[in-house]
């Protein structure tokens, strides 16, 4: 007995309309490939054209005395901004020391220990809205929390001002990182005879390290480009900075300082600490991506 379905234009057998279909699909993925390529090459533009604007507009003052001598007086030729590299490591590291721990320990803790009690949706909320307050409110809080306390501005004061902006970064792309460690490692460690900690600290940290360090290195490259907060905190200094305790210059702060300025050699400064800024965000990124990316063999 014929089968009914034969004689349909939709059965196999045919294949007319079904060959359709397939034509119409792959026209609409070579399409849509297309578009999503375009797309990509638009955003592109707007990055090249800004980092090719820093690179030829900073790189013609670019030497080393940049990096040994202080910032020259208004109108004054010369000099370098030594002492704003040295500030602008010193208080993203503070940052970073002030902000890291705390947040891979609680994204250990509401992603491995406690994910759906109502502590663990209270950190998930609270990091999610910091994470949408501008900059310079964190600049207040570190200005009423450490300035007004010691009575001074200072690099600890800055420091403390980046480490409150980078730490919902760093907690929720931790999370995410920790989230995506696959359960099948968690059962097998149980499984071999493994407690929680020693499961967490000896499998799933490490497979989560590189998604994690990527966040960390979101956290700082948005920090080192920050001027709000350290305005508040540390202030500027032409000075070598002696001690955490006194106001210290930053590369952020020297680059809106110089760049409003009437003087031909201050806006050039500041395209030139501008690309120093760029080389010392990727510098560090590139860093983080080799020496805690994956090894795969």
């Amino acid at each position: 007995m014929d089968n009914p379905l034969a004689h349909t234009p939709d059965f196999y057998g045919d294949g007319s309309v079904e060959s359709t279909k397939m034509l119409g699909r792959s026209l609409g993925n070579r399409t849509l490939t297309a578009l999503c390529i375009a797309l990509s090459a638009a955003a592109f533009v707007p990055l090249a054209s800004i980092l090719w604007l820093v690179v030829k507009n900073g790189a013609p003052l670019l030497g080393a005395s940049l990096f040994t001598e202080l910032p020259p007086a208004a109108g004054m030729a010369g000099g370098g901004f030594g002492n704003a590299v040295v500030g602008t490591l010193v208080m993203v590291g503070l940052g970073l020391a002030f902000s890291a721990p705390p947040g891979i320990l609680a994204a250990i803790y509401i992603c491995e220990y406690h994910p759906r009690s109502r502590l663990s949706a209270a950190v998930r909320f609270v990091a999610k809205m910091l994470t949408g307050i501008p900059s310079i409110i964190c600049g207040v809080f570190a200005f009423a929390a450490v300035v007004i306390t010691t009575g001074k501005f200072s690099a600890l004061a800055g420091g403390v001002a980046l480490g409150v902006l980078m730490l919902p970064t760093i907690l929720l792309t931790s999370e995410q990182a920790l989230l995506g460690v696959q359960q099948a490692y968690r059962e097998a460690s149980y499984g071999l005879g493994a407690t929680r900690f020693q499961t967490i600290f000896r499998v799933v940290l490490p497979d989560a390290l590189p998604a994690m360090m990527t966040g960390v290195m979101l956290a700082v490259a948005r920090a080192a480009g920050e001027t709000a907060p350290l305005i508040f905190t540390a202030l500027f200094s032409q000075y070598w900075a002696s001690s955490l305790m006194e106001p210290t210059a930053s590369l952020s702060v020297l680059i809106y300082n110089f760049s409003t300025v009437p003087f031909e050699h201050q806006v050039k400064m500041a395209w030139t600490a501008s690309l120093v800024l760029v080389f010392l965000v990727t510098a560090t990124n590139v860093t983080a991506q080799l020496a805690f990316g994956k090894k795969h063999p």
